[in-house]
């Protein structure tokens, strides 16, 4: 399996986690100039822009430890574009999350780390 397929199924394994923790989607894959959004969903009255990351091994870190600050400041230039672009969910508060995928014994482990950074 490559490196996108993994993505993509990393993705939807972080949705559909997501979903039973009482999330909704709104959007996935958002793309503007500055980046990309994974997903976007909404917690009670929050809208939550979260990112996902994959990683086979923990050698150089975690998928969470990967959203470093230059990372961050895509996510958050990506995501005034969608607020610029969505005025209704500009009214509702936001977070940003990190869902982070890795390996174990039993298949696939998900580590969600709510408000992961502010901006």
């Amino acid at each position: 399996m490559d490196a996108i397929s993994r993505g993509r199924e990393a993705e939807d394994l972080a949705c559909q986690y997501l979903k039973q923790q009482g999330l909704r989607l709104v959007s996935r894959n958002y793309r503007c100039r500055r980046g990309e959004i994974d997903l976007i969903m909404t917690d009670r009255e929050n809208l939550v822009f979260i990112e996902v990351r994959y990683r086979s091994r923990s050698h150089y870190g975690s998928g969470a430890e990967s959203v470093q600050y230059r990372k961050q400041q895509k996510l958050i230039a990506c995501a005034h574009n969608y607020l610029q672009r969505n005025p209704a969910a500009a009214r509702r508060p936001g977070r940003f999350d990190v869902v982070a995928v890795s390996p174990d014994r039993d298949g696939l482990d998900i580590q969600w780390i709510p408000n992961a950074f502010t901006l």
